[in-house]
């Protein structure tokens, strides 16, 4: 009688059931050979046998209906069938007489009403093994969600730590993917540019490849950098360490949404091209070289009949220089300030802890609301789908809460460092306007305003809120011995600078 000998390890993975197929293998030989039993084909697969659909099981059975074999050599059962439709298929082609015998070191098999019927029963075992794992599977998949901990291979940036199966940050990559985020919430870059940029500075994938653009914005859209990760539509508070800010994570979703597609660069390097809007007709205002100079024009593509003329970058440079001075200090005025600053940040410092402990006692609050919701949930007295969505805007709003204590604790009470950079920054606006380069103009106008018109050669910007104290003020209140306006100047910073929400 020939026999097919059939060898089976769950998964095809390198670091799992290494030795299975080997082991399994040479001990059915030994075994054959003791028993005198004459080998027709060896048939080895790495496949689960939960579902029904192994190719070289199917094949094996194919072959034994044609005769090439009348037995099957495996070391178990299991081996052969986990579930029910393969178990049935192996006990008809029995009935049928087209296999004769079973052959296994571990299991004990007569082609017998008993014999079939024990043989049924261990096809059932084994049906019961894997059904039972998939529910426990299933249950502490469970438990780490509630954890927080997400039961999946950690995302780029982090490492699956094996010892306490938790997330850890990857002390290779953890800055470089943070780095994505920032250059990318800037507006400055393309996915494209950004896969560049990533690669020369040295972060490739865990098998050393240079991630695809996919991959890059596939890491720019997980919620699981900044504190939180869904799970089958369910939102759950990650105990990882977060990468990034809430408040980072959403610039770069605006940028994402914002941007169909990257504008391609120009050319020539034009310092002021794609900055300014006709003032007349509103058009964008384009660039182009004539006789050795570079002219800005409006391109007229919504009226032909705009009457703006062309300017030249000399002239335009010194416009944009016009408006850096609207909003430079004199050195005098920002040494006054920012001695104010550092005498209030002093004061600040005894009411900290206040704040600090009225958000921590908010967090704690939104701790009792999860619990109290996930109760209401299991008495059955709202849906899973009014479930899922109330839990997902609590998380959200406790994420929001636990990333401003954080803030508050990194600073202490250097809440006031907006209002110093500001002054730094008016300081160097003064130091810009008197050197020859145009794109730290073009940058710094970009800095203080949005709305940026070109008008009879004239250019007007729309300053931000924390520049407009500085830019609305008359052109004789910028010289140092006004200080009236140097007073002004201080309160309405203070207004547009206000202390955080207590």
């Amino acid at each position: 009688m020939k026999y097919f000998l059939y060898i089976r390890k769950s998964t095809d993975e390198d670091d799992r059931q290494v030795l299975s197929l080997e082991a399994q293998e040479i001990e059915l030989k030994e075994f054959a050979l003791r028993e005198n039993l004459l080998i027709a084909a060896t048939f080895r697969e790495s496949q689960t046998a939960k579902e029904p659909g192994r190719p070289i099981f199917n094949d094996m059975l194919k072959r034994m209906e044609h005769g090439e074999a009348e037995g099957i050599l495996a070391w178990h059962p299991d081996r052969l069938a986990r579930n029910s439709i393969d178990g049935g298929r192996i006990i008809f082609l029995i009935d049928t007489g087209k296999i004769k015998a079973l052959k296994s070191p571990t299991f004990w098999f007569e082609p017998t009403p008993q014999g079939k019927f024990m043989l049924n029963i261990a096809f059932g075992q084994s049906k019961y093994f894997v059904d039972n794992l998939s529910e426990n599977t299933k249950r502490g998949l469970r438990q780490k969600l509630r954890r927080g901990e997400l039961p999946c291979y950690a995302p780029l940036g982090y490492l699956n730590d094996l010892r306490t199966h938790t997330m850890v940050k990857d002390p290779e990559r953890f800055r470089l993917v943070k780095k994505i985020f920032e250059l990318y919430a800037t507006g400055n870059y393309s996915l494209k540019d950004l896969r560049k940029l990533i690669t020369i500075a040295g972060l490739l994938s865990r098998r050393k490849n240079m991630l695809s653009v996919s991959n890059i914005q596939n890491i720019l859209s997980k919620s699981f950098y900044y504190g939180v990760f869904k799970y089958n539509g369910e939102m759950y508070d990650g105990k990882h360490e977060p990468m990034i800010t809430k408040k980072l994570f959403e610039a770069c979703q605006r940028v994402m949404t914002d941007r169909s597609r990257p504008k391609k660069p120009s050319q020539k390097e034009y310092p002021f091209r794609n900055m300014l809007n006709c003032g007349e007709c509103g058009c964008a205002i384009t660039s182009e070289t004539q006789k050795g100079h570079n002219y800005y024009r409006c391109t007229k593509k919504r009226d032909k009949k705009c009457s703006q003329k062309y300017i030249r970058e000399e002239v335009l440079t010194q416009e944009v220089k016009n408006e850096l001075q609207k909003v430079s200090l004199p050195t005098d005025w920002a040494e006054w300030m920012l001695s104010k600053l550092n005498k209030e940040e002093k004061e600040d410092t005894q009411s900290g802890a206040v704040f600090a402990q009225n958000f921590k006692d908010k967090i704690k609050e939104f701790e009792g609301k999860l619990d109290m919701l996930l109760d209401v949930y299991l008495d059955g007295t709202i849906l899973r789908e009014e479930y899922i969505a109330k839990k997902e805007k609590i998380i959200t709003e406790k994420a929001e809460l636990s990333e401003k204590v954080k803030d508050f604790e990194r600073n202490g009470n250097n809440w006031l460092e907006p209002a110093r950079q500001f002054i730094l920054a008016a300081q160097q606006a003064k130091i810009i306007a008197l050197q020859e380069n145009p794109v730290a103009g073009r940058d710094f106008l970009k800095r203080i305003g949005s709305n940026r018109i070109l008008l009879s050669q004239k250019v007007a910007i729309e300053p931000k809120k924390s520049w407009k104290i500085l830019y609305n003020l008359p052109a004789e209140a910028h010289s140092a011995s006004a200080t009236n306006a140097k007073h002004t100047i201080w309160l309405g910073r203070r207004d547009s600078n206000p202390r955080p929400m207590r």
